[in-house]
């Protein structure tokens, strides 16, 4: 990687330029505090429209998590460039920054600088997110490692008044198994932390509670996509990716600008932490993540000292105490950021399976693959690409998801898990992007149609009759086939015609019985895992019309086959003869001459 993280296209202007316009809201007032300029979102924590960006990853460092509304005093501490090693008493209690926490933000300044310097970040841009964010780490409550004690926790981030993100991190940084929530100083959700996070203090872990860690993490955050924070624009667009909300800007920028017109430091945990929240009005008055401390007096009486004896007042055989020399500050070595390896990707380009093509129920033959490439050309290897199937469609990446999270190799490519159809036909696309980054997609088009048979068969069997009134009780099985190889799972539409050069749904005459009892002349049926379709024997009722008809078997890729249906109507017989009746008064029938008998005389 070169001296800095990638190209930038300069735009031009100083950090000064930037903040003239808060100055000036901040002056215009004449408030105890100040008033916050105008917004087009009075409830604050909204996405303020056109012409923000989007931030890295879709969504925000924080979750747009509850932040610390209150704005610094109109009076600014001291003039600009003063000194910051002031003594304690000096300056208003809020201009006073924990030592462990200044020194946090003016290390992460000096290392961004030296591997991003067209970034231009401030110390004070830290400083001011630190502040609303989590109070300077509670007031400065941190260890000599600089790790916040107790770990200052968020509440669940469960969609109620803002973002809802279900666990992440298994409650690895959280300690919640079921939602996310922001953690640390700077509080950083915990799937932001996994791209973002750094180990600041070389102690071998990658802390979000730690200060130097978290501080670290949030330079590289806020200097994403190339910014330049020297730009309002590009600082704008920094700050609302923390979390997007034009108060949240405003509160921050506020901070920016006192902390740039001096500020001191001051004992770890002795800083005053602000009371009121953006979630402490119009959301339930939901409890604090932490534990207000109590307010710090702006200045503290010197410790009375108890003066040494004098030699000559030492008593014989008394031993004098050793003096126990006070341990310095632990100040952990300036270490380089480690870029997080979605930073280095310029482009993510397209390697193979650009078109996805398969049958219902199949699985495809390939898979998308990209290869995530740096501003040189070169591969990245450790990048985290994001496959999500998107659009109307069934099909699912192994595993039955339709996303999957995959990290390139050292030759920079990735490939998503094998795909499968489901039921259903037509177009969808698979998106391939990179986590953490708000790159141009790689898209590939996939498609799912009909399993197709060119040819279909009756199994040979005994021609098909029945009387009308009753069902064709033969079996009925048809073979499908593909280019010559039995073809499962093909949808075959069964229609009874009473023509095999005019094929038309008949209106009368044979149909199929349904499980519900009733009956019709058009259905749809699927081959098996043996390309065999069956009928079961009673499943083709007769119906009452005697005559000729046709079962027709079509199906996707050609294949059609006629069977013919013979209904006869049942057999008749003839009644036997009944006698002639007997003439009344007579006692015996009357012979009947025989037709060759002559007449009498």
């Amino acid at each position: 990687m070169a001296a800095h993280m990638g190209h930038r296209l300069r735009k031009g202007a100083t950090t000064g330029v930037v903040m003239a316009a808060a100055v000036a809201a901040l002056a215009a007032s004449q408030a105890p505090e100040a008033v916050q300029p105008p917004v087009d979102n009075a409830g604050g924590d909204h996405a303020i429209g056109a012409g923000d960006t989007t931030p890295p990853g879709g969504g925000s460092a924080t979750g747009d998590s509850p932040y610390y509304t209150a704005l610094p005093p109109l009076n600014t501490p001291n003039k600009p460039g003063a000194s910051s090693n002031l003594p304690v008493i000096t300056g208003p209690a809020e201009a006073g920054i924990p030592a462990s926490v200044y020194s946090a933000y003016k290390r992460a300044e000096l290392s961004i600088r030296s591997t991003d310097p067209d970034c231009n970040l401030p110390w004070q841009v830290l400083a001011g997110i630190g502040k609303v964010e989590s109070g300077q780490a509670r007031g400065g409550r941190v260890d000599a490692n600089g790790t916040a004690s107790p770990r200052i926790l968020g509440p669940a981030l469960d969609g109620n008044g803002f973002a809802l993100i279900t666990d992440t991190d298994d409650g690895a940084y959280d300690g919640d198994t079921k939602l996310d929530r922001a953690v640390g100083p700077m509080q950083f959700i915990p799937s932001t932390w996994a791209t973002w996070g750094q180990d600041a203090n070389s102690d071998g872990k990658k802390d979000p509670n730690n200060i130097y860690d978290a501080a670290q993490a949030a330079g590289l955050y806020l200097c994403a996509n190339d910014r330049n924070l020297a730009l309002k624009a590009d600082l704008d667009s920094a700050i609302l990716s923390y979390n997007h909300s034009t108060e949240y800007l405003n509160t921050v920028l506020s901070w920016v600008t006192y902390y740039q017109r001096g500020t001191h430091q001051i004992p770890d945990g002795t800083g005053v932490l602000p009371v009121d929240r953006s979630d402490d009005v119009g959301r339930g008055n939901r409890p604090h993540p932490t534990t207000p401390l109590p307010t710090v007096p702006t200045t503290q009486a010197p410790t009375p000292r108890t003066p040494e004896p004098k030699p000559s007042e030492t008593r014989p055989g008394t031993v004098k105490p050793p003096t126990v020399p006070t341990k310095p500050p632990v100040t952990p070595p300036v270490t380089p950021p480690t870029v997080p390896a979605a930073v280095k990707v310029a482009q993510l380009v397209i390697v193979a399976n650009e078109k996805l093509t398969t049958t219902t129920g199949s699985a495809f033959t390939g898979a998308p693959r990209v290869a995530a490439l740096d501003a040189a050309g070169k591969p990245v290897a450790g990048v985290a690409i994001r496959f999500e199937i998107t659009g109307t469609t069934d099909t699912r990446f192994a595993g039955g998801g339709t996303t999957a999270t995959v990290t390139t190799g050292s030759t920079g490519l990735a490939a998503s898990p094998a795909l499968r159809a489901g039921a259903k036909t037509g177009s969808f696309t698979v998106r391939a992007t990179v986590v953490g980054r708000t790159l141009h997609a790689a898209e590939f088009a996939a498609t799912v149609t009909e399993r197709r048979a060119d040819t279909l068969t009756r199994v040979a069997g005994d021609p098909l009759s029945a009387t009308t009134g009753t069902s064709f009780t033969q079996q009925i099985q048809v073979k499908a086939t593909d280019k010559g190889a039995l073809a499962p799972g093909v949808r075959v539409t069964a229609v009874i015609v009473t023509s095999k050069t005019d094929p038309k749904e008949s209106t009368e005459g044979p149909s199929f019985r349904r499980a519900d009892g009733t009956s019709v002349r058009t259905v749809t049926l699927e081959t098996g895992t043996n390309g065999l379709l069956t009928f079961a024997s009673g499943d083709l009722l007769a119906g009452d019309k005697a005559g000729t008809f046709y079962l027709q078997l079509t199906a996707p890729g050609g294949g059609t086959t006629f069977i013919d249906l013979t209904v006869t109507a049942p057999p008749t017989t003839d009644p036997e003869p009944t006698p002639e009746p007997t003439p009344s008064g007579s006692g015996s029938p009357e012979a009947t001459p025989s037709p060759s008998a002559s007449p009498s005389a």
